[in-house]
């Protein structure tokens, strides 16, 4: 049996005029995974990060952490989707009386990812909800088949495809699984770890979103 450990990335800049960079918790938290993983005698064969940059450096700190001398594999199918884009083109409603600006954020991304997922304005972005899931399901079945029998992956991305990956494998249709999307990928915690296993009875998931390495002032979800 494979195994294929889905990682969120470390605490991005969320605010900061670039948020594709890890903060200094984002970065502590990548060293941390990559101790914890290190302690339980995890030895990857396979590390893959999307290109995002925050992939990258959530890379090199589990690498650091856990002093692996492996080499990193970039497959674009781990790409976060556009998070910018998907809010750029669905008007941010008013804030409502005694609403933190950070309710109001929340509500405004979540409004606007239901627009995504809708599929009934797919013209207004570069990539449809539709065209994402079917990369991040190729990702993952790609890797499957790639990894050697008990082999382990580690992949470095981010909290949208593992979503997905995780939805896609829980769910048999896609209704189902696109509201199971909508569901997991706010929770999903900064290192977050979810397990997938390939045996003879397929691809299954059997964890998601573990984050108990992290001490309670590590824990952060953006």
């Amino acid at each position: 049996m494979s195994s294929i450990l889905l990682v969120r990335h470390g605490q991005a800049s969320f605010g900061a005029a670039d948020y594709d960079n890890l903060s200094d918790t984002g970065h502590e938290q990548s060293r941390v995974l990559g101790r914890a993983l290190a302690a339980r005698g995890v030895r990857p064969d396979l590390v893959v990060t999307g290109r995002m940059r925050r992939h990258a450096q959530t890379a090199d700190g589990v690498l650091a952490g856990a002093t692996w001398d492996s080499e990193v594999d970039v497959d674009p199918g781990w790409d976060e989707f556009d998070h910018l884009q998907v809010l750029a083109v669905h008007d941010r409603p008013s804030t409502v009386d005694g609403e933190s600006e950070k309710v109001a954020f929340q509500r405004w991304f979540e409004e606007a990812t239901l627009r995504w997922t809708s599929g009934d304005h797919d013209d207004a972005y570069d990539e449809s909800f539709g065209a994402f899931t079917s990369r991040v399901s190729t990702a993952l079945d790609r890797l499957a088949s790639d990894l050697p029998r008990s082999g382990t992956a580690v992949v470095l991305t981010s909290g949208g495809p593992v979503a997905w990956a995780c939805a896609s494998l829980l769910a048999d249709d896609a209704v189902a699984r696109t509201a199971l999307w909508l569901r997991l990928n706010p929770v999903s915690v900064n290192t977050g770890t979810s397990t997938v296993v390939r045996g003879q009875r397929g691809t299954t998931l059997v964890s998601f979103n573990a984050h108990d390495h992290l001490s309670p002032d590590l824990v952060t979800y953006r």
